[in-house]
């Protein structure tokens, strides 16, 4: 996860501005000094003698990194242990040193990518005002069981009960993995809320799990102008929430999978050995929600429901997803189509029949439409998806 790296697969992808992440790491923020150049914008771009050849013709673009980073709070509050991971977004690398040392103050930059610090998420988002007016914090993975600002386990009910008076403040939520954006509309409360959606990349290959479609000007005033608004922000591509770590209730030692009925009736302990079982997303969604799970918001940006190509070649070709041949038939892909987003979301199916298979085209069209098959992910297991049954398989290949 270098910045050529990043840069290099966001055009793989099909991403036009990415996050640096972890800009509270004094090292990486030195890197990253080295290698990028602010573009006037608020962004940055790669400085060329770090820019490589080995990118498909088919996939080359401009790529804009956004200063970001994503800080973890655990402290107490209303007689609670909180623990509740942010994402802040700046526009120059001076707003990110004088958050730096301020945060430095109270815990240690050093030990982590993404610090820990026991400090109140309400006096974080405080601290990055008053460092830095243009700052933007959201709640990140909002959902997420154990480190979230809803999370079951150490969050609130409501944004205002985390940020209280500085809620105004609050213009967007990361809906993570887990859940999308119909699941997050349940909650009245949500309403003048922009929901967005990053992919939380660990490696390259992650990058764009998930991202934001904007319809404005490449800056960072009007990336986060149109958050804050709503106006320009168009929209989402998501993981399927089944597919995410914490979308159904679970044990995950036990191997114990439960939709929110069956823990319920459990009475929350897994039916298997008796312990607590981790309250998964739908759960909490479920809880909070004061709309009926078929409500679907008037005017609301769109999103399109995606799987990760290379999962999709994998499901194809028969073979594990990290192996050559499914890396080579991506490569191959990307190549005569281009990047990976056109490729799920764009391209007509008969130039991805030519370009790879029939199943392939196949596939991708039942993805399209939601035509697939998910067990869902619980305490902290990815689901699985499955698109094809063995008999439809053999059929398609004819």
């Amino acid at each position: 996860m270098s910045p050529e790296s990043i840069w290099k697969w966001a055009q793989l992808k099909g991403i036009t501005v990415i996050g640096t992440g972890d800009f509270t790491h004094p090292e990486w923020l030195k890197e990253l000094n080295e290698k990028l150049e602010p573009a006037g914008n608020g962004l940055f771009t790669l400085n060329k003698e770090f820019c490589s050849d080995d990118i498909p013709d088919s996939c080359k673009a401009d790529v804009r990194f956004l200063l970001s980073a994503e800080i973890s709070c655990i402290y107490s509050k209303n007689g609670k242990t909180r623990k509740i991971h942010s994402i802040l977004f700046v526009p120059g690398f001076a707003d990110a040193a004088r958050i730096n040392i301020a945060l430095s103050k109270i815990g240690n930059l050093h030990s982590d990518g993404r610090p820990i610090l026991g400090l109140d998420a309400k006096e974080l988002l405080k601290i990055a005002l008053d460092a830095a007016p243009d700052a933007m914090l959201v709640p990140a993975h909002a959902w997420t069981p154990h480190f979230s600002v809803f999370g079951a386990v150490s969050g609130f009910d409501s944004l205002e009960e985390c940020f209280e008076e500085l809620t105004p403040n609050i213009h967007a939520i990361e809906t993570g993995l887990s859940s999308d954006p119909l699941m997050n509309r349940r909650l009245s409360a949500l309403d003048n809320i922009t929901l967005i959606s990053n992919s939380d990349a660990h490696s390259p290959a992650k990058i764009g799990r998930e991202a934001n479609i904007l319809d404005t000007e490449i800056s960072f005033s009007a990336i986060t102008d149109a958050i804050k608004s709503g106006k320009g922000f168009s929209g989402t591509i998501e993981f399927f929430p089944e597919e995410g770590k914490y979308h159904y209730d679970g044990h995950r030692a036990c191997n114990a999978s439960l939709s929110p009925k069956e823990t319920i009736k459990h009475d929350y302990l897994c039916p298997v050995c008796g312990k607590k079982l981790t309250i998964g997303v739908m759960h909490r969604v479920e809880k909070l929600a004061d709309r009926e799970d078929d409500y679907k918001p008037e005017g609301a940006p769109g999103f399109h429901s995606i799987i990760p190509l290379p999962e999709i070649i994998s499901e194809t070709v028969r073979v594990g997803v990290n192996s050559k041949r499914v890396n080579n038939e991506y490569m191959n892909l990307l190549g005569k189509i281009g990047n990976e987003f056109k490729i799920l979301m764009d391209a007509p199916l008969g130039d991805i029949e030519k370009a790879g298979s029939p199943l392939l085209s196949e596939a991708i069209s039942r993805m399209r439409e939601g035509n697939i098959h998910i067990a869902p992910g619980f305490d902290g297991e990815f689901g699985k998806i499955r698109i094809f049954g063995e008999v439809e398989r053999k059929e398609i290949k004819g």
